[in-house]
């Protein structure tokens, strides 16, 4: 029997910055009892991420680390640039153009594109073909007037 494959949901940036909508998604992902990866193509931009995710909220702790520090395969929510999946993450997030590749390991692959930005468009555009050609479960989600998050298609 086969597993079945890897849902893909596409989020729209277009009213709130990733770091404004990263940090919710992870915590609702921990919540399900899942590991998460984060994975981004640029270095510079994860360490930013990994700062920004101790400090985003005074009320809140969101276990994570990177790649590259001692036990990266135990925290819950690992950041890297790799295509591993070291942590054994459920969900895997998409930053930045990152290549997805092999998705048979996770439930869940959360696409995260600025809405701002012409090729980040392009790029989703053409992985949304892509995933669902390859009979990949899609789903798109688009910022509502109220910052929430509204399923599209």
């Amino acid at each position: 029997m086969t597993a079945a494959p890897c849902d893909i949901w596409f989020y729209h940036l277009e009213r709130s910055a990733l770091e404004e909508v990263l940090p919710g998604l992870l915590e609702k992902t921990l919540g399900r009892g899942w590991r998460a990866l984060v994975r981004g193509g640029d270095p510079a931009r994860l360490r930013a991420l990994d700062a920004h995710l101790w400090t985003w909220r005074d009320d809140s702790f969101l276990p994570h680390g990177l790649d590259d520090e001692p036990m990266a395969d135990r925290q819950p929510v690992l950041l890297s640039d790799k295509l591993d999946n070291p942590n054994g993450g459920q969900a895997l997030f998409l930053l930045d153009g990152a290549e997805p590749g092999d998705l048979s390991a996770f439930e869940r692959c959360i696409l995260l594109f600025d809405g701002r930005n012409e090729e980040a468009l392009r790029l989703a555009r053409g992985r949304w073909k892509a995933f669902k050609g390859a009979g990949h479960p899609v789903s798109y989600w688009r910022q509502g007037a109220e910052r929430g998050w509204e399923k599209q298609a």
